[in-house]
Formats: structure tokens, sequence, C-alpha cells
């Protein structure tokens, strides 16, 4: 599997903010999101080829008990299952971050899953192949069916605009048993400013639906670097 960077930080989004984690960063994905803030790990992907007992010598560096498997899309790689099996036997707390596209029969304890919206697709005179295929892929509803009657899920939906909170509930009406405290709707941003000016309209909108805002804590503790 290949394995962009291995690192230990703080989890800035979600219900696990705050806490102290390894991240362990697949390379390779099935989309293309013109903001993606990890290019290494999607549209030039790069790193090594690491076995999972290689990975697990890694880990053993840091004391550390929750690990963060993101990507890229780390559901694209079966080496996933018996990674995670490895995690639970050793009693790691095991978050995977997801577009909500594949699906893998692995253990885990946080199914993050971050639904890419329509506002993500890359431009289609800059990147036609790319966009057909991102629009074709990215959403798979059977598979967040499966994913959330099967694990502890979250949803972190990244906005860009406005307008799209109306797609966004579009989307949440397909999965009735979804409630909104699984809801987080976080800032589209690779600057501390950026994240901010957009936090002056989207707070409010969090509140008034009954989500929950991300804002990105990574960003403003360490900046957007990679590492983080």
């Amino acid at each position: 599997m290949k394995i962009a960077e291995i690192y230990r930080s703080i989890q800035g989004e979600g219900i696990l903010t705050g806490t102290e984690s390894v991240f362990i960063r697949t390379s390779g994905c099935n989309l293309r999101c013109w903001f993606c803030d990890t290019p290494y790990a999607s549209w030039q992907p790069e790193g090594d080829d690491l076995s999972v007992s290689e990975i697990m010598n890694r880990l053993s560096t840091w004391d550390c008990r929750h690990i963060v498997l993101t990507g890229g899309e780390p559901m694209l790689f079966a080496e996933m299952i018996p990674l995670c099996n490895r995690l639970r036997s050793e009693n790691y707390h095991i978050t995977i971050e997801t577009a909500g596209t594949l699906y893998l029969p692995v253990e885990c304890d946080l199914m993050s899953i971050s639904p890419k919206t329509s506002n993500s697709a890359p431009d289609v005179a800059d990147h036609p192949r790319w966009h057909r295929r991102h629009e074709h892929t990215r959403f798979a509803p059977h598979v967040i069916r499966q994913l959330s009657s099967e694990f502890h899920c979250q949803f972190k939906f990244v906005v860009d605009h406005a307008d799209d909170l109306q797609e966004i509930e579009e989307y949440l009406r397909q999965f009735p048993d979804l409630t909104n405290n699984q809801i987080y709707l976080m800032p589209q941003g690779r600057s501390q400013e950026e994240l901010k000016q957009t936090e002056t309209w989207l707070l409010p909108l969090c509140d008034n639906h009954g989500f929950n805002y991300c804002p990105r804590k990574q960003i403003e503790w360490f900046g957007a670097v990679k590492g983080t």
C-alpha cells in the first residue's frame, strides 16, 4: 500500500477535535476535488510502498493510541483490512477518513465520511476526463447506507458558497436515519483568513439548521502544511 506520510499531530476536525493522533495517509484517490489540500495523495500521488508490519513499526515510535487512516482515499486499498485488524488487535482507536464512495469490511471506531457535492468537481475545460469521472463517482448512496449501518459515523461537508447548503440538505434527505449531531459543515479554504471569511456566514447557518460547525482547527494551529 502506497503511503504518502505518517506523522503525529492533533485532530483538527469533527467530534475528536483536539485529540492527539497518528495520521497514516494513503496515496491515491478515485476523485479529483479542485480544492484538495493534499494533492500529493491525489492529483500527484507520491509515497512509499509499505507493508502492514512496516507501518506498525513506524507507529511504535509514538506513545499514541488514536490512529487516523486518511488519504487520498484509504478505502481504495484492500490492505486496509489486515492493517485495521492489526490495529484492533493492539487496541488502537481507529478513525477512517473517506469520501464514502467505496466499502471495505474493516475494523473501525469512527467512520469519518466527507461526501463530495457538486462544488468539488474539477474544471471541465481544464480536466474534462477527471470532471466526468469525478461526477460519476462522487455519490454512491448504497455505500453510504452500508457504512452508516455498520459503523459509528460522522459526516463532514466542505462548504464554498451559501447555496451549497441546499444541496447538502437534499443529500441528507436521502438518508433519514442520520441525525443533525452527526453532520459537520466546514469552510473551504487553505488559509486562516479564508476560513474566517466563510465562518462569518456559515456559523450562523449551522446554528439555524442544527448542524455542527467544523472550523478546521489544524489550519489555525499549524497552517496548511504537510505533516499536520
